[in-house]
């Protein structure tokens, strides 16, 4: 089979398996980095709705909906590290994209929120 043909009929699938892989990679990465960015201080923030938080949360998580992170960045400090969580671990990426923009350094994404407990 010739690669090129098959490279450009199935990449939509080959894109997002590697999309999956890449997000289930980044998520065990940061698993394995929270005790040490717990120590350093890390602020754990859960960009879900209102209304998905107060249905179960992770302790010690601070909620910040997606929605209203860009007007509520001054209560997130540049200084320590930030870890991102949501439903899936997608509203999170998008929430690290918008917090590098705005000058944050520290920043990962763990994916599902429920991952905080382990």
């Amino acid at each position: 089979m010739d690669f090129q043909k098959t490279l450009e009929q199935y990449w939509p699938f080959i894109g997002l398996a590697l999309w999956f892989g890449y997000k289930w990679w980044n998520s065990r990465r940061v698993v394995a980095m929270l005790p040490e960015l717990r120590n350093k201080g890390a602020l754990l923030v859960d960009v879900r709705s209102i209304g998905e938080f107060a249905m179960a949360s992770a302790p010690g998580t601070v909620n910040i909906p997606l929605s209203d992170l860009g007007s509520r960045l001054a209560e997130i400090p540049k200084s320590t590290p930030v870890v991102l969580c949501c439903a899936s671990g997608t509203r999170s990426g998008l929430a690290k994209l918008l917090l590098m923009k705005n000058g944050y350094q520290q920043v990962y994404n763990v994916g599902r929120w429920s991952k905080l407990l382990d």
